[in-house]
């Protein structure tokens, strides 16, 4: 902070003026503006035209305020009006907003103090790792550039008493930019990460498969040999990938060549005594679609319901046939009554009509209406059409 409230004596004078200071103002505004850079926060404290727009530069404090979660409540409740009026209040803001930001540098200049010494402390295992593999003596007191260089001569050393194609030509013929070494790690990532679940469901297969070895009855009484013999080569087992992007650059041409593993050089590095073993036919166990029979049906098969008439009356015959003694159904209708025929119900001692239906001792009309008592249907006619009985119609 370079303003103009760095001296003890301005900064009380422009807290009994409050929000009426311009320089109270700045002061507050440049606070928030660090603190928002150094965490995550929505709200914010912004310039505004001075004393002109007091009303939203009270409403930006208390929100921001609020979301930091601040403890005093003057200064986040009450009319928001009133909460910076008194000197005390003002003094208690630019206190608050000063601690917070002091503790957010400080966390952030330990995260930054870590990271560094992370990466200090896995540079540091590399050269140890390399002085280890050369027989070099790793002090680390005497620092990495002494270290790089000694490892540097011992290489050289070193490859003068071999020949010239002992370690062979590099695979990268070309050295890698910035932009190639971002991608390459990038697929590196992505490797690792496909191949270790691979991994795992290799491991996890081999779990099953030697607890499926303890369950015969044999293996019951050995199972504290079995875990003593298995758990510390099953432990040394890691899901991680350990390839990086160093086991690119030290790749020669002799790993572009795919040698076939039934090759004559690699099985004599990878035959053993299991190979000769030899199963025998082993029990079907089924489960292809195509021989699965289909279930028995649950209900009997739908058959269409069939058509008939109806029940004759006394005397009278079933839908659809000829009337015995006394009468005999219509087709496809109702059964007749005594001595009646027809379609229709014929009545007592009454012949009916096609489609019609004879009264007491009367006789029914082609499709005509019913026989009143001793009529007939008709118009002047036994067979007439649609004429009307006699009185006592039915």
């Amino acid at each position: 902070y370079t303003g103009a409230l760095l001296e003890e004596e301005a900064l009380k004078k422009a807290a009994e003026n409050g929000l009426s200071s311009p320089e109270f103002f700045e002061l507050c505004i440049w606070l928030g503006s660090q603190i928002k850079s150094l965490c995550n926060m929505e709200e914010s404290i912004t310039a505004t035209d001075g004393v002109k727009d007091i009303e939203s530069f009270q409403l930006e404090i208390s929100g921001f305020l609020r979301e930091m979660a601040c403890p005093y409540s003057s200064l986040v409740s009450g009319d928001i009006k009133d909460r910076l009026r008194e000197k005390e209040d003002c003094l208690k803001l630019l206190l608050f907003l000063s601690t917070e930001l002091q503790a957010l540098k400080i966390l952030q200049s330990k995260k930054i103090k870590g990271s560094h010494l992370e990466k200090h402390s896995e540079i540091i295992q590399e050269v140890q790792a390399i002085c280890d593999a050369l027989g070099l003596p790793n002090s680390s007191s005497s620092g990495i550039p002494p270290l790089l260089t000694s490892v540097e001569q011992k290489i050289k050393d070193i490859l003068s008493k071999v020949k010239n194609n002992h370690v062979g030509k590099s695979l990268l013929t070309k050295p890698l930019n910035s932009d190639q070494v971002e991608r390459l790690e990038k697929i590196n990532a992505a490797l690792c990460s496909e191949y270790e679940c691979r991994r795992r469901m290799l491991m996890k297969r081999l779990d099953v498969t030697v607890q499926s070895f303890g369950w015969s009855d044999r293996a019951k009484v050995k199972t504290d040999e079995i875990a003593r013999i298995y758990q510390p080569k099953r432990y040394a087992l890691s899901p991680k990938s350990t390839i990086t992007l160093a086991h690119l650059l030290a790749a020669r041409e002799d790993l572009s060549k795919i040698i076939r593993t039934s090759s004559g050089s690699t099985r004599e590095k990878t035959a053993c005594a299991i190979n000769k073993v030899l199963m025998g036919r082993v029990p079907d166990r089924g489960g292809r679609p195509t021989e699965i029979e289909p279930p028995p049906p649950e209900m009997p098969p739908w058959q269409k319901r069939q058509e008939g008439g109806g029940r004759g009356g006394w005397g009278g015959g079933g839908g659809g046939g000829r009337g015995n003694w006394g009468g005999g159904g219509g087709r496809g209708g109702g059964g007749g009554g005594f001595r009646g025929g027809g379609r229709g119900g014929g009545g007592f001692q009454g012949g009916g009509g096609f489609q019609g239906g004879g009264g007491f001792q009367g006789g029914g009309g082609f499709q005509g209406g019913r026989g009143g008592y001793g009529g007939r249907g008709g118009y002047g006619d036994p067979y007439g059409g649609r004429g009307g009985g006699g009185y006592r119609r039915y």
